[in-house]
């Protein structure tokens, strides 16, 4: 289908798309329009990675608001939001209005209501929803962008939940669900009531393979010969081979550990491909990382990078992330070894994709466990870039004969696992019913019962009344907890919106009207699990005495919504001797020693909670991360997380009448900035982060006042910088904050204070990264 073809769109878009060098739709993109797509119906497209998705997203989103109307994009993480903004963003050319939306949970983004294209993650989608957004009532178009991922235990039912109430509140709403290619892709688009474009097209050749011995064996009987010389490793021989011709690679591995070691080894091969303007580039690259952050990691990554190869693992810090994915974009790194988070995330085709490591550890298995079929198609779906590689290659690694078709049988010849509904999980479903009560969207049980009738579960099972049991112990238990009451009488219909034909007529079953609490409506606000705000409340609750900072890190360390670190080889003396020295401090009854895995939970909130106070108190993020054995990225989202918690537990704090909402107030900002307490008053100043802050108390600068009487040389001394100087000088109102003429004063140049590098801003990542004109707290002072 030629693009001249396409009608429907707005003034301005088909000269667009040619502008972009685009003049005919791809066989799947042609096949979604003729499913009508661009008039409004409902569509799955499972197709693989490269082979056009986006663009079937974009026809649907355009078409529905030339006719009118308004399109959300749902993303799974907030780098693929910054990535589909600036794609999006140059729709902006032709009158389309862009906008994007990642964070702060308790938000309605009423900003967003004049955009034509808002792009969002499933959870501040579910927020919106939440939190009564009425701009989400003029949603025409919704594309649910890798949508396989229900499938996933921890963000599946999120998504799941959010579409089943949007395609309430709009009845009208074309549902175009996107995905790589999928076992029952005829599964979803049935509960979706939409038509499915399944397709294995792709725009270049995708080869994939088996190397074993010094031999490539493909999927269509062809053979490409790779040899291992001497002791090289597999990985490195064909690493080799593709940055020779020209190409760059993917390599996944099961662990940070196995990638940041695969990452020096490839290091060796790739930098004696380099040229002396990609050397150049590359150490300018690795000097921003060495300035992102101070860490062993840090350091690690910049020496791989100045060879040409990386390492890509969550505990990067955001920033380091972008640069690396970035730089690989460009084909100025060659080679990443990455665990396979990065086959999930942006953008980041390689022309030979190798998958290392095909078995990772399973605890449920006792073991090393293979990775699923489609997690490793996600990964081999990452080869080959039209416009850039003449084809794909995507390659397994064998030891053996026998190993070698082991992995065919397994991986190359299979189908990908069906996607399965993970909602009736009991953690997902208590936060999905509340929310769906508090929302409104169910006021009786009768009610929510045919609301969760409308997913992808119910859809699915097998298991006749598993879903209403599971239902009636969630709302056992948010009853229990004072977040919902029921009405077990004879009940009335519901009078609101939502009213279904089960509200209206009992049959003779089972009434019960449902209505959340204050306290309920709260805790569906913040965007907590219940369970995390059952610990927090009853944490406060039985607080005697004023929290401490521990305390109450260790409490919101406790919730299921802190992913907290585990306990390694005799750490459980040491943090049990912790324990004992300070158990005065924490809230909430402990359990026994003896209870070995609720006190083994109990001692691994406390590393958490001691973590973040080591943070609270101007600890060296080298020393933390190299204390705690983890990566720049893991400290900055145990901070990130724990002010998030913290700002709800002032919340709760505030809706249970505690008198310790300062106390946690106080232990908030602590954890938000990285300082003692003495420093809380001076880090409020913009520009001024943990660092600073200590340098300017040292010279008796305690407060803000201070710095518009203070001598500026003593300021700038402080500071080390006259730009810095007069910055700060002017964001906290002096008069003339002019340093012309001023010479630092030599006794306070030589304080020193924190030690993590501070860059003086107050915005980070969210500000940076999604355009959002709603800024999100997050971890500064870097």
């Amino acid at each position: 289908m030629n693009i001249e073809e396409l009608s429907g769109l707005p003034p301005g878009a088909v000269e667009h798309f040619r502008s972009e060098e685009i003049e005919e739709l791809y066989p799947p993109q042609a096949e979604a329009v003729e499913a009508g797509a661009t008039e409004g119906e409902n569509l799955v497209a499972a197709v693989p990675t490269a082979s056009g998705k986006t663009m079937i997203a974009a026809l649907s989103m355009l078409s529905a608001i030339e006719r009118g109307g308004k399109a959300l994009y749902i993303v799974p993480l907030r780098a693929l939001a910054s990535e589909k903004r600036e794609e999006f963003a140059a729709y902006e050319s032709f009158g389309v209005d862009v906008g994007v939306t990642t964070g702060n949970y308790e938000s309605t983004s009423d900003w967003l209501a004049t955009k034509d294209i808002v792009v969002a993650t499933s959870e501040k989608v579910d927020s919106l929803v939440r939190n009564g957004a009425s701009w989400l009532s003029e949603l025409t178009c919704v594309v649910s962008d890798e949508v396989h991922l229900i499938d996933d235990r921890n963000r599946g039912p999120t998504l799941e939940v959010t579409l089943a109430k949007l395609r309430r509140l709009n009845p009208d709403l074309q549902t175009v669900a996107l995905s790589a290619t999928v076992g029952n892709a005829d599964e979803i688009a049935a509960w979706l009531d939409a038509e499915l474009v399944d397709t294995d097209w792709r725009p270049i050749d995708l080869q994939m393979g088996v190397h074993y011995g010094n031999a490539l064996n493909f999927d269509d009987g062809s053979t490409r010969e790779v040899p291992v010389e001497g002791s090289e490793k597999q990985e490195a021989a064909l690493v080799r081979d593709i940055v020779q011709e020209g190409g760059s690679s993917l390599v996944f591995v099961n662990s940070r550990r196995n990638a940041e070691a695969a990452a020096r080894r490839l290091g060796q091969v790739t930098s004696r491909e380099l040229t002396d303007g990609e050397r150049s580039d590359l150490a300018e690259l690795a000097a921003e990382i060495r300035e992102d952050s101070d860490t062993e990691t840090s350091r690690d990554l910049a020496d791989c990078i100045e060879r040409g190869s990386a390492f890509h693992h969550a505990g990067l810090s955001s920033t380091q992330r972008s640069l690396v994915e970035d730089a690989f974009r460009e084909r100025l790194l060659k080679v990443i070894s990455a665990t396979p988070t990065l086959a999930a995330g942006v953008n980041t085709p390689a022309r030979r994709v190798i998958v290392r490591d095909w078995r990772r550890f399973d605890p449920t298995a006792g073991g090393m466990a293979p990775l699923d079929v489609l997690e490793v198609h996600q990964m081999m779906g990452r080869a080959g870039r039209p416009g850039l590689d003449p084809y794909g290659e995507a390659v397994l690694l064998a030891k053996s004969h026998d190993e070698s078709e082991e992995l065919f049988d397994r991986y190359i010849w299979a189908d990908p696992e069906p996607v399965r509904s993970k909602l009736a999980a009991e953690p997902a479903l208590r936060t999905h019913v509340l929310a769906t009560i508090a929302s409104g969207f169910a006021r009786t049980r009768e009610g929510l019962l045919e609301f969760l009738e409308a997913t992808l579960y119910a859809s699915q099972s097998t298991e006749a009344g598993r879903l209403e049991t599971v239902t009636d112990s969630v709302l056992d238990y948010l009853e229990r907890n004072d977040f919902v009451e029921r009405d077990r009488g004879d009940g009335g219909a519901d009078a609101g919106a939502f009213t279904t034909a089960a509200d209206l007529a009992d049959g003779g079953g089972r009434s019960e009207d449902l209505e959340a609490t204050s306290l309920g409506h709260t805790v569906s606000r913040l965007y907590l699990d219940p369970m995390s705000a059952a610990t927090i409340v009853h944490g406060l609750e039985d607080a005697d005495d004023r929290p401490t900072a521990l305390g109450l890190y260790q409490l919101v360390s406790r919730t299921p919504d802190m992913y907290e670190l585990y306990l390694r080889s005799g750490e459980d003396e040491t943090f049990g001797e912790l324990y004992y020295e300070r158990e005065a401090e924490l809230l909430g009854d402990a359990p026994s020693e003896f209870e070995e895995e609720r006190f083994e939970d109990w001692l691994a909130a406390l590393k958490t909670g001691k973590l973040l106070e080591d943070w609270a108190e101007e600890d060296d993020e080298e020393r933390i991360t190299e204390r705690y054995k983890i990566g720049p990225g893991d400290l900055r989202g145990k901070v990130d997380t724990a002010e998030w918690l913290l700002g709800a537990a002032e919340s709760l704090a505030g809706e249970i009448d505690s008198e310790w909402t300062v106390a946690v107030r106080e232990a908030r900002a602590r954890v938000e900035h990285g300082v003692g307490e003495e420093l809380l008053e001076l880090v409020s100043v913009r520009g001024v982060g943990r660092k600073r802050a200590r340098q300017l108390y040292a010279v008796g600068i305690e407060e803000p006042a201070d710095l518009r009487s203070a001598d500026k040389s003593v300021v700038l001394g402080a500071l080390k910088g006259e730009k810095t100087a007069e910055n700060i000088l002017e964001n906290v109102g002096r008069e003339d904050p002019s340093m012309d003429d001023v010479e630092a004063d030599a006794s306070a140049a030589t304080v020193t204070g924190g030690s993590s590098d501070d860059d003086g801003t107050a915005e980070t990542e969210a500000t940076a990264t999604t355009d959002d004109e709603e800024s999100q707290s997050s971890l500064g002072d870097f």
